[in-house]
């Protein structure tokens, strides 16, 4: 029988700082201007050190894309999980907007990338929305269920859900202006939970 050894910390530790090192030249420089040479020196590795961790720079550059939606996915499960009222889905927001921008470097290498690289894209089609979707419609046609939200179709109020969830994380580093204060982040995720869930008619206007 074949036992398989989990990797050392030191190894962890060096495929970690490959990983770091990468999203941050693919982020700045692009995929095809970022070479290995590059991301082994950025790393502080050999270059042959690259390639006993990974098979080659795309599998570097899928890796740094799926590893960061993993933990906002994860962030979203426990986030979800909270969310039962307008103060919850307000305080939401703003955790994305405090911490989606920590991501901002992944985030502009998925962007940028998978529109050259099918095979990434649709690896993040199919690993990261589809799943954040799922469990976010799941989440929804249960409280729907409770009552706490009316009927409707929970896979499209869970795709405008993502997308203003998306759009929280983005809005302190773009929407809002520079430096905005804590009140104003707060004004802005409140704003956003807001039309969420009320919409932006006066009632009976519909």
């Amino acid at each position: 029988m074949q036992i398989f050894q989990r990797p050392s910390q030191p190894e962890v530790e060096t495929r970690t700082r490959i990983l770091q090192a990468a999203q941050r030249l693919f982020a700045r420089r692009g995929y095809d201007g970022t070479t290995t040479r590059d991301l082994a020196e950025a790393a502080g590795v050999a270059e042959g050190t690259l390639f006993r961790h990974f098979e080659n720079k795309k599998a570097i550059l899928v890796e740094v894309a799926t590893q960061g939606w993993i933990e906002i996915l994860t962030d979203l499960l426990t986030e979800l999980s909270e969310m039962g009222s307008y103060k919850a889905i307000a305080q939401v927001m703003r955790k994305r907007m405090l911490n989606l921008h920590r991501n901002a470097d992944m985030l502009r290498v998925c962007f940028m990338e998978a529109q050259f690289h099918p095979d990434l894209r649709d690896r993040i089609q199919a690993e990261v929305i589809a799943k954040m979707t799922d469990v976010a419609e799941a989440f929804f046609q249960t409280a729907m269920d409770q009552g706490i939200y009316r009927r409707m179709n929970p896979r499209i109020v869970a795709q405008v859900f993502l997308g203003m969830f998306t759009v929280a994380g983005f809005s302190r580093d773009t929407v809002m202006a520079e430096h905005s204060s804590p009140q104003e982040m707060q004004e802005m995720a409140e704003g956003i939970a807001d039309i969420f869930l009320n919409g932006v008619l006066v009632e009976g206007n519909a």
